[in-house]
């Protein structure tokens, strides 16, 4: 795979997670080698454990391989220090949660306007920036409100306008419709998909189903650790 990627965005290099668990090593993934071009949607499956969501965080810099590289823009993430890794993250990854993760004492406004603060971006420069982002969600008027008043739907439609806020060129979605309604998840995915393809993102996107694969350029499956082979593009 990586040798049909010319330049790609991140690269995975014989790259191998393992957790101690009760004194006995867990392999999660196993020598992982994969590559994600500038502009892809890729869906992961896999069950529980198969290792997608620690993919993610190797990605984002919060986790490290146990052996292996990963590289992204060039940079070897294992080189660089925490802090640096810190903000590689503010400044290049957006992450869309399943459970919304908004800070619940915040509006919406101000949890949009997070983002761009911890990348030292304030004022009217911002406000603007975080209501432009919220009528691209269509949420434009609910800036005053808190999390707690709107509805699963809605909350996710904010958690996506603060992960694309301050522009990364990652956007990293863990189960993003798995708290969901069907139809409410589909409304959400059908968003994200647009918002993230408009702006030429990257996006790698775990699940356990199968009905999100449609949106996908590639579909990749993790088993045991190892990346098995690209999944069909349908259901199933």
């Amino acid at each position: 795979m990586i040798d049909s990627l010319a330049t790609p965005l991140i690269r995975f290099e014989r790259v191998s997670k393992t957790y101690v668990e009760a004194g006995r090593d867990r392999v999660v993934l196993h020598e992982v080698n994969i590559a994600f071009a500038r502009g892809e949607l890729v869906v992961l499956l896999g069950k529980s454990g198969s290792g997608k969501s620690t993919l993610l965080n190797l990605v984002s810099g919060i986790d490290l391989p146990t052996s292996g590289e990963v590289w992204v823009e060039g940079r070897a993430l294992t080189r660089l220090s925490e802090r640096e890794r810190t903000l590689f993250r503010r400044r290049n990854i957006g992450f869309v949660f399943q459970f919304f993760n908004l800070v619940p004492t915040l509006t919406v406004l101000e949890n949009v306007l997070l983002p761009l603060e911890l990348n030292g971006l304030a004022g009217p420069a911002a406000l603007e920036r975080a209501r432009a982002m919220l009528d691209a969600v269509g949420l434009g008027d609910r800036g005053a409100s808190y999390p707690d008043r709107l509805s699963g739907g809605e909350q996710q439609r904010v958690a996506i306008a603060r992960a694309l806020v301050h522009d990364p060129a990652i956007v990293l979605a863990d189960e993003p419709t798995g708290n969901l309604d069907s139809e409410t998840g589909q409304q959400v995915l059908a968003l994200l998909d647009r918002l993230t393809r408009q702006a030429g993102k990257t996006m790698l996107m775990v699940t356990h189903s199968p009905e999100v694969v449609g949106v996908a350029d590639r579909v990749l499956r993790l088993r045991e650790g190892r990346l098995v082979a690209d999944a069909p593009l349908v259901p199933g």
